[in-house]
């Protein structure tokens, strides 16, 4: 392919057409319904995640202490199938072939994300065998120091999904050109503390810097109004398609729950993104027999809670009220104040899990009777199903119109 300039990025998606291009996979027509329909309906355009950035920097820069030659750009492969090229917007290798390092420019395409055009670094040493891959947090990256968070206290803020992209990508890299895969890998961001004011990185513990973010290695963009109109885009199009359950998700991992508990065909899925109230407000005037709403346990406590903005800039976990669901299912006192306390939404459930408490399942309920409440007698039954970041199933509610 053509070279770009550096600190660009060549948006090539596995259709060639990049992750929101105007085509299906290979080059059909567009999806009418779905999340990808949704997507394509906004006429936004996507980007790349902090964790995309961070492993096509360490692929180029493992290459290079390989080789000594970066590739540039430089191609990876995400969870979903993308295949983004990345140019590099530096360059450098020790004299000794001791480290590499390699940079990359972030692109959050429609998004106004804060980490737009931030540059990723990456510095890859070689480690004695068997020591496998090592994450460092270099500057402008951050360290957990409180517990509720999928990284133990005091590992830096490289999250898991990233730390497995990273790794698959240094084995690849490894097999080609003959290296142990044994590799020390510290990742950094440009003036990254900074930016990390502007997050919620302080507030839960994470200091120092930004985390390396990303489940599929895509920004989708937001945009209030496009994005609720591709809401209601999809709850027509169910409709007309026949459907009689759709599901209303808030993202890719709760879109595969569904699919595997229901067997929902794609145009019944609903990305919802953190727009909950514009999924039950419209279903409300355009009514479906059956609406599922899947997604991550803090999100829907916050629905539970009345919310129907889930994004963080407007709402936020309510420990307070998980204390009180918390009692209703059998907690004490102690339990309660624990919960109440709790770093996150996820260091509060696994409180609960551990003493038998089902917050999940409790969450879920008040989540589907909000929402109920919302569709005001509509003749819509409505459950809910709340998932951890694996994607694992933490709560259920049982049907009800």
């Amino acid at each position: 392919m053509d070279r770009v300039a550096k600190g660009q990025v060549a948006t090539v998606g596995a259709s060639g057409a990049g992750p929101a291009g105007p085509q299906g996979p290979g080059g059909q027509p567009p999806p009418t319904g779905g999340r990808s329909a949704q997507l394509a309906h906004t006429g936004l355009r996507s980007g790349w995640t902090t964790g995309a950035c961070a492993t096509a920097a360490s692929a180029a820069a493992y290459t290079a202490l390989l080789t000594g030659e970066f590739p540039d750009p430089v191609r990876i492969t995400l969870p979903k199938g993308h295949t983004p090229s990345f140019a590099l917007a530096k360059e450098e290798l020790a004299a000794d072939r001791s480290w590499a390092r390699a940079a990359v420019v972030k692109d959050a395409g429609d998004d106004p994300d804060v980490t737009h055009g931030a540059l990723i670094r990456v510095t890859v040493r070689e480690l004695t065998a068997g020591s496998g891959v090592v994450f460092r947090a270099g500057p402008g990256v951050g360290t957990v120091t409180r517990p509720g968070l999928p990284l133990e206290v005091g590992e830096p803020a490289i999250n898991p999904v990233p730390r497995q992209l990273i790794s698959g990508h240094l084995a690849e890299v490894a097999a080609r050109y003959g290296g142990r895969g044994d590799v020390e890998v510290e990742v950094s961001v440009d003036h990254g503390e900074e930016i990390a004011r502007s997050t919620w990185n302080p507030r839960l513990g994470i200091l120092g810097g930004l985390s390396i973010l990303g489940t599929t290695g895509v920004v989708v963009p937001y945009s209030c109004s496009a994005w609720i109109d591709s809401i209601r885009r999809g709850v027509d199009v169910a409709r007309a398609a026949g459907r009689r359950h759709v599901a209303g998700c808030t993202g890719s991992t709760s879109e595969k729950v569904a699919v595997a508990l229901y067997g929902l065909p794609e145009d019944a899925l609903l990305d919802m993104g953190d727009f909950a109230g514009a999924v039950l407000k419209y279903v409300r005037r355009h009514p479906v027999e059956r609406l599922t709403v899947c997604g991550g346990f803090a999100k829907l406590s916050k629905l539970a809670a009345g919310h129907l903005d889930l994004h963080s800039a407007r709402s936020q976990v309510d420990k307070g009220f998980l204390a009180e669901l918390a009692r209703r299912g059998g907690a004490d006192e102690a339990l309660a104040a624990e919960v109440a306390g709790a770093n996150t939404g996820l260091a509060a459930l696994q409180l609960c899990a551990a003493a038998g408490v089902p917050l999940g399942d409790l969450v879920a309920a008040a989540a589907r009777d909000e929402a109920l409440a919302v569709l005001r007698g509509a003749p819509v039954t409505v459950d809910v199903v709340c998932i951890d970041r694996a994607g694992l199933v933490v709560g259920r509610s049982a049907p009800r119109g």
